[in-house]
């Protein structure tokens, strides 16, 4: 027996190739260049993408320069190494993992100028991506010098990063992705953490010649006013205006040594478009890359104050409510994924008790008097809505009657329909007025499901003695019907576009050709039938406006103005 022992080895061009490869959307450099510049003391960072030609190609260029601590020989090789991190055992810095810098290694050129102290250091790495994938560890060449005059500070050159591939690296995908998902963007400012608030962006994407100075902070809107007063400068659109921001802090009930700070900003949709130029909306034309609110807002869970990942599923009921939240947690116990883009590496007892204490939070807002505001509001406007909807129907429904046509029969108005029900009724009332007026008698009547009616053809013969069929009633036959002329004994319409010779179809897809036989001698009526040559039976097509006119006298006249109303 032989006994011997060994350590685990790494792999290290292939966990580079993987660490690298995690970061998969390319503006997770950005995210990844503020913090770091964040974590070194910089006021200011520069950002800037730019596209420039080299060896006859467009080579992707994004040069980042902070004013912060800049890196000595130490730091300068964790910034290149794979998880050993300078931050490592600093509460107060984002970068922990040593990772994050790896994004640039998706590249062609990586280039660091950085002076600390009086010390310039220039590091480079040539074609770090393709050496990856060549299984070739990629090395950096430094040069050091003397710079006793110049400020500290760092500055990244990158080329041909994202395989140059350059479509999400305009001006305002940028800035709504800083404002989102980076340290600039975070919320602290409204819990009075006040240690970043002087913390500025310069900005430059590459549909920009210019560079933009982004402020520190995410963009919140003002409060509404009382809700009283948006009803009475917005009425029904009251609710998109209405604005309420909720704050909470404290502790973990089951883990008390654990602190959060949350923030619950509700608001309507035109609050949000107000400030959010990359929302898409009806009649806007959004800039590339916009979003709709079901696809960006809800409760974000939230390290740093950086949003990680989106937990709707804790506070939707009815699967909408989400929407009408912009709205993070933040939590520094949060174990995060490598490419920081989710926070599964939380131990589960842990992430119970945040879900736990989101879903009382939000349950403690839906059952506040902010809430209930929102809801009154809401329940005005459609109550408004439904009036005016009514009263803009009435005063239609009056015009309508008012151009209708019409004509008398024993004594009695009738009115010309305007839709399949109007067919129906103006059927039901001639009947009762005559019962022998039609040739069939209607015994049962469902317009929800199939055919309209059952008839009989014997107005004398009891029920159970009858033989019953089918009656399909329509405003407007055309050349399409939407049901099966099987079991269809005949079709009622005020009018048709049919000519004598054309083909129906009906949804089964049997065809039918229409023939018009002419009236002969008086009390007579014009004949439309649909025939089948291997069918027995014709369908009778019962055009009401000719049968009434040639078979009764009843002819439809617009309305004298004498009948008309006012409204």
């Amino acid at each position: 027996m032989s006994e011997y022992s060994f350590k685990p080895n790494v792999d290290q061009v292939q966990e580079f190739i993987e660490i690298a490869g995690d970061f998969s959307n390319p503006l997770d450099l950005v995210r990844e260049a503020i913090s770091n510049s964040v974590d070194a003391k910089a006021k200011r960072v520069s950002i800037s993408f730019d596209v420039m030609k080299e060896y006859g190609e467009n080579v992707l260029v994004i040069v980042l320069q902070d004013d912060g601590i800049g890196m000595d020989q130490t730091t300068i090789k964790s910034f290149f190494d794979l998880g050993n991190s300078s931050n490592r055992g600093n509460p107060d810095a984002i970068g922990e993992k040593g990772h994050g810098t790896k994004v640039y290694f998706n590249s062609s050129e990586v280039d660091v100028i950085t002076i600390c102290d009086g010390r310039r250091i220039n590091a480079r790495m040539s074609d770090p991506y393709k050496k990856l994938f060549s299984r070739e560890l990629p090395d950096v060449k430094v040069e050091e010098e003397s710079a006793s005059s110049e400020p500290n500070g760092t500055k990244i050159t990158i080329k041909g990063y994202n395989n140059n591939r350059r479509e999400k690296f305009t001006h305002e995908i940028l800035k709504d992705y800083i404002q989102w998902f980076s340290k600039h963007g975070s919320f602290e400012t409204q819990f009075e953490h006040t240690q970043h608030k002087g913390f500025v962006v310069e900005l430059k994407g590459l549909n920009r010649k210019e560079s933009e100075t982004l402020p520190f902070g995410h963009p919140f809107p003002e409060e509404s006013a009382s809700i009283d007063k948006l009803f009475d400068k917005y009425l029904v659109d009251a609710p998109y205006y209405f604005c309420k921001r909720i704050k909470r802090a404290g502790q973990l009930p089951n883990h008390p040594e654990v602190n959060y700070e949350a923030l619950f900003s509700i608001e309507g949709n035109r609050v949000k478009q107000d400030y959010n130029p990359m929302l898409r909306r009806r009649g806007y034309q959004a800039p590339l890359g916009a979003y709709t609110v079901q696809e960006r807002y809800g409760i974000w869970l939230c390290k740093d104050f950086i949003p990680i990942q989106r937990a709707n599923e804790w506070i939707s009921v009815r699967g909408t409510e989400y929407t009408r939240f912009h709205a993070f947690f933040n939590c520094q116990e949060f174990k995060l994924t490598a490419n920081r883009g989710s926070v599964n590496n939380t131990p589960s007892e842990l992430l119970k008790d945040i879900e736990q204490t989101v879903e009382d939070i939000f349950d403690s807002i839906t059952n506040s008097d902010d809430w209930r505001d929102m809801e009154w509001l809401e329940s005005q406007a459609d109550a408004h809505r439904s009036t005016e909807r009514e009263k803009k129907d009435f005063e239609y429904r009056i015009k309508r009657f008012n151009r209708s046509n019409i004509a008398d029969y024993k004594g009695h108005e009738l009115v010309e329909p305007s839709h399949e029900s109007g067919v129906f009724g103006l059927v039901v009332t001639l009947s009762a007025l005559d019962q022998e007026m039609f040739p069939f008698l209607i015994v049962d009547y469902n317009t929800h499901t199939g055919i309209d009616v059952i008839a009989k053809g014997d107005h004398h013969t009891p029920i159970h003695q009858s033989r019953l069929f089918y009656v399909e009633f329509k405003y407007f036959l055309t050349k399409q019907l939407n049901h099966s002329f099987e079991n269809l004994h005949s079709i009622v319409c005020w009018d048709t576009e049919v000519k004598h010779g054309d083909i129906v179809t009906d949804v089964n897809g049997e065809d039918r050709r229409m023939h018009i036989v002419a009236a002969t001698k008086a009390g007579d009526y014009t004949g439309y039938f649909l025939d089948h040559p291997k069918k027995g039976l014709k369908i009778e097509v019962l055009v009401l406006k000719d049968y009434l006119r040639e078979r009764h006298g009843i002819e439809f006249r617009p309305r004298p103005l004498t009948a008309q109303v006012s409204t």
